[in-house]
């Protein structure tokens, strides 16, 4: 039996775009339905950045023991009860979750559990174990997210992504990670935590080859010291599985063998079977096309997050749907700017990023218009502290703003809040030399950067 239900907004698709949507919309006193056909709270809380985090804190804790007496701690390191390290993965997604239930309960926001599909310009279907519904919504945003692409293998016992990696109830003896960026990057952080052998395979010429290229030298760097092996600029050719693991052959000749395989060469966009190309909505390889204010073109249809083209991104989901539902409502949000959105690289030493690259500002502004300077982490006492090595670095248009902040260190993910600001801000590096940084803290190297930058060079050696 289907029931008809009206609303403001109908969501389809829980994860993090959807789900803030949902909760803006209703504080703005719209009426919405949220569609979900696994959880609310998406790829992100239950298969992707929180459980990734959890287990690179985990890794983080076994570094520390194994190093505790470079601090003058007597401790030892016994192994990894790889058993308990999934429970305390868990314990973290079911807090979150909890938490995120909660909310939208108390929001008022109506919540269908099961598969919807885009039957109308303003029309969706709901076909779910509570029955089938027909739900009508005079505003309706695409936020069905991605999945792990796997360039056409088979997902068995050995060849896993990061979904099968994040259930792994062992510490691999070896392991290949074939794509070296920032899911790559960091499964091969934690297992070499945890004792494994890994080896990356990249068939582009850096690691994590979105960023600056000064920070993925001296990621190749940090992982060389810490003897994670990785093959750059050659092509994988195929796999097959062995008694005890997986042989691995390139497209040089080599071939590599390895308990498992990890195939984390990206995410996909997942829209097949929602009805989106039956309705009109605007597509390109599997991605759904919106313009900047987020509109498919089609009805008052919007779409977010990373079915939409760009940075595949929780928090630019986030955004993204918080963007929406103002939107909906008429207060005129400014577009959320690609190029000023955090990137994050969780693995050990941290990157994050925000902004424009050398490479990209010399192509935007020309090469002789550019500035840009290194601040090595050395000079920074907490980074001293924490026996971490690596730098800032800031880019700014000659004589003009801070077009972009990278960093490379431990901890250094806290760094990307203020960051953002400075480029979003369009700040000039005289403006945040003015600011006072608290000591010791690695927030400071930001502050020295920007004290150099500006012609003022303090704790710096050139």
């Amino acid at each position: 039996m289907s029931d008809e239900l009206t609303y403001d907004l109908v969501v389809l698709g829980g994860g993090t775009g959807g789900y803030a949507a949902a909760l803006r919309a209703a504080e703005l006193d719209m009426k919405v339905a949220l569609i979900e056909r696994d959880k609310v709270g998406g790829t992100c809380l239950h298969r992707g950045c929180v459980p990734t985090k959890a287990l690179l804190h985990a890794a983080e804790v076994a570094d520390t023991a194994k190093n505790s007496e470079t601090f003058g701690i007597e401790a030892e390191f016994k192994g990894i009860d790889i058993a308990k390290v999934l429970e305390y993965k868990d314990g973290v997604i079911t807090r979150n979750y909890k938490g995120l239930q909660g909310l939208v309960k108390a929001r008022g926001i109506d919540t269908y559990f099961g598969t919807g599909k885009l039957v109308g310009k303003d029309t969706v279907e709901v076909t779910g174990e509570d029955g089938n519904h027909t739900v009508k919504g005079a505003n309706v945003l695409l936020s069905t997210g991605s999945t792990s692409k796997t360039i056409g293998l088979e997902v068995t016992d050995r060849v896993i992504t990061s979904t099968e990696a994040l259930q792994l109830d062992k510490v691999p003896s070896s392991a290949i990670v074939l794509g070296g960026g920032v899911i790559g990057v960091e499964f091969a952080s934690v297992w070499n935590s945890f004792g494994a052998d890994v080896t990356i395979v990249e068939g582009l010429k850096h690691l994590v080859a979105n960023e600056d290229e000064t920070i993925s030298k001296n990621l190749e760097r940090a992982f060389k010291k810490r003897k994670i092996k990785f093959k750059l600029g050659v092509m994988f050719k195929g796999v097959e599985e062995t008694a005890d693991g997986v042989k691995v052959t390139l497209e040089d000749g080599s071939t590599l063998e390895a308990e498992y395989l990890l195939v984390a060469v990206g995410r996909g966009p997942v829209t097949e079977g929602f009805g989106f190309e039956e309705q009109g909505i605007p597509m390109d390889r599997g991605f759904v096309l919106a313009n900047e204010r987020l509109h498919t073109g089609v009805g008052n249809i919007y779409a977010c997050g990373d079915i939409v083209p760009g940075l595949q991104l929780a928090h630019r989901a986030f955004g993204q749907g918080i963007f929406v539902a103002e939107e909906i409502a008429g207060l005129n949000p400014a577009p959320v700017v690609e190029s000023g959105i955090p990137r994050v690289t969780y693995c050990e030493p941290e990157i994050f990023s925000v902004g424009l690259s050398s490479a990209q500002a010399d192509e935007k502004y020309g090469k002789d218009q550019v500035e840009s300077l290194e601040y090595n982490l050395g000079g920074n006492g907490k980074s001293v502290i924490l026996g971490t090595t690596g730098l800032i670095k800031v880019i700014r248009e000659k004589d003009g703003p801070v077009v972009g902040v990278h960093g490379i260190g431990a901890r250094l993910s806290e760094q990307a809040g203020e960051a953002q600001l400075i480029v979003n801000w369009e700040a000039f590096p005289e403006e945040v030399a003015q600011l006072i940084h608290a000591h010791p803290t690695q927030n400071e190297a930001l502050g020295e950067a920007h004290l150099a930058l500006a012609g003022k060079p303090l704790h710096f050696h050139s």
